[in-house]
């Protein structure tokens, strides 16, 4: 099989990159090239057009390669990395049991391991943009920053700016907006990490918080990253205290709005949808978060036909992009497309694109990354399609929905640099952290007040097959 030279990839630039083809928005383009100059894409076109207009270039001949744009994770939680299976067959509400106590029990060492090893499966899975919706651990944010950036991925960092959790003083309002506006301008001109905002759910802010920060991230033109209408429980919990569901009172308060990127938005009524598309509030549809701790799925196809700005997000369940976006298509064909005689459900292209520039958009960068254009960043993978799933291609984009998968991902680039090659950092020792993250883990978990209402599945067997044998006697 023919594979690019790993180091004139990673040589420095101008690179004039010639693959068998570019998926551009508007689908894969065949004899396509780009050339690559600092951290953007400095000119996209026909192949032929590229190497003449650049003959300085010596072009680089990426056979067996389709060169897409990198996936956006339009929702993650980085620093709960050491806990992914902590979850497991867990009912909906899982972050006081598991989550909370999980980072409350996080140092300095142990949140940036746990930050650092959520990219490197990121990047593994083709993620060049992950949206943190901001750590409770008891570190300065910059920590998480750090572990972003050590990794060589474009992060959207969310700053927690909660002021009405149990034993909030009187000041903690004006700490957070305080914080919140600090944390906008630190972060102002980072290349790699974005400043954004985030409150966990809406009752964890008073008011008048919701409604400055959607203030001061939509004058920074950044996002306020909010859990809503995720699940029943929250939606209970604000009919009784506000007497609305929970996007209906964020849309009485004035909080709704483009800077908004409401995580999840699982439990939504007709009308929420039309508040959603009036307002141009983006979501993080989440489908593998939905199955495996969910009360519903997003209506996502829905939100498609009304125009409601969305991307995908893993909220940490696995860093895969080709199964995110398999997960995402497959979760609406059951939960709607079945029932609706809709054999479509997305026509693959739905998927492809909100896994992409969709989630560029709902995370506040679509101006910048999402997309394979001449001046956007150049955030992109080199796919290998001389494989048995790709390589009889009939339909591209639905086949990199159904039939892509890791490991076909070879190269992925971020700010037009290589980062991972064949599924290992290029210029950093990926298994060693991985080996430091299982030592720091034990202690981590150990510690915390963590409560599991299911055993692990080993034990679950064990006591299946007891009961069992004692139903048999």
């Amino acid at each position: 099989m023919n594979h690019p030279d790993r180091d004139r990839l990673f040589a420095p630039g101008p690179l004039l990159l010639v693959p068998d083809a570019v998926l551009l928005a508007e689908g894969p383009a065949d004899d396509w090239a780009v050339v690559v100059e600092g951290d953007r894409f400095q000119d996209v076109g026909p192949a032929d057009e590229l190497t003449h207009r650049h003959r300085q270039l010596r072009p680089i001949r990426l056979t067996g390669k389709l060169l897409m744009a990198g996936f956006v994770d339009a929702h993650h939680h980085l620093t709960q990395s050491f806990g992914a299976a902590l979850a497991f067959g867990e009912p909906s509400e899982i972050f006081r049991r598991v989550w909370v106590p999980l980072e409350g029990a996080l140092d300095e060492e142990s949140a940036y391991t746990a930050a650092k090893l959520a990219a490197l499966e990121a990047l593994r899975g083709g993620f060049t943009t992950i949206a943190d919706a901001g750590t409770r651990a008891d570190v300065d944010v910059e920590v998480v920053a750090s572990a972003a950036r050590d990794a060589g991925i474009r992060c959207v960092l969310g700053l927690v700016c909660n002021d009405a959790d149990e034993g909030a003083d009187a000041n903690a309002g004006a700490a957070a907006l305080d914080n919140a506006e600090k944390h906008l301008a630190r972060y102002a001109d980072d290349p790699l990490v974005h400043p954004s905002l985030a409150i966990s759910i809406p009752e964890a802010a008073t008011e008048r918080t919701l409604r400055a920060t959607a203030k001061l991230a939509a004058e920074a033109g950044a996002v306020v990253q909010i859990h809503v209408n995720e699940h029943l429980a929250g939606v209970e919990r604000s009919l009784v205290r506000n007497g609305l569901r929970p996007l209906e009172h964020l849309h009485s308060i004035g909080a709704l709005g483009p800077q908004l990127l409401a995580a999840h938005a699982t439990l939504l009524t007709p009308r929420e949808l039309t508040l959603l598309a009036d307002t141009g509030t983006a979501v993080s549809y989440n489908p593998v978060a939905s199955a495996w701790k969910g009360n519903a799925v997003a209506p996502a196809t829905a939100m498609a036909e009304r125009g409601i700005r969305f991307g995908l997000g893993t909220d940490g369940t696995r860093g895969d992009g080709f199964r995110l976006m398999e997960a995402a298509e497959f979760a609406q064909r059951l939960a709607y497309g079945l029932a609706g005689g809709d054999s479509s459900s997305g026509a693959g292209w739905t998927w492809l694109e909100h896994a992409c520039s969709g989630g560029a958009d709902a995370v506040g960068l679509g101006a910048r990354t999402g997309t394979i254009a001449q001046g956007m960043a150049a955030d992109f993978l080199l796919v290998d399609t001389d494989t048995p799933e790709l390589g009889l291609s009939w339909d591209l984009p639905w086949e990199l929905v159904r039939r892509g998968n890791r490991d076909q991902i070879t190269a992925v680039f971020v700010a037009g640099r290589l980062r991972m090659w064949q599924g290992q950092p290029v210029d950093w020792d990926g298994p060693a952290l991985v080996r430091r993250a299982v030592e720091l883990s034990r202690a981590v978990v150990g510690r915390a007040d963590v409560t599991r209402i299911h055993p692990t599945a080993t034990a679950a067997r064990a006591l299946h097959r007891a009961q069992k044998r004692s139903a048999a006697q």
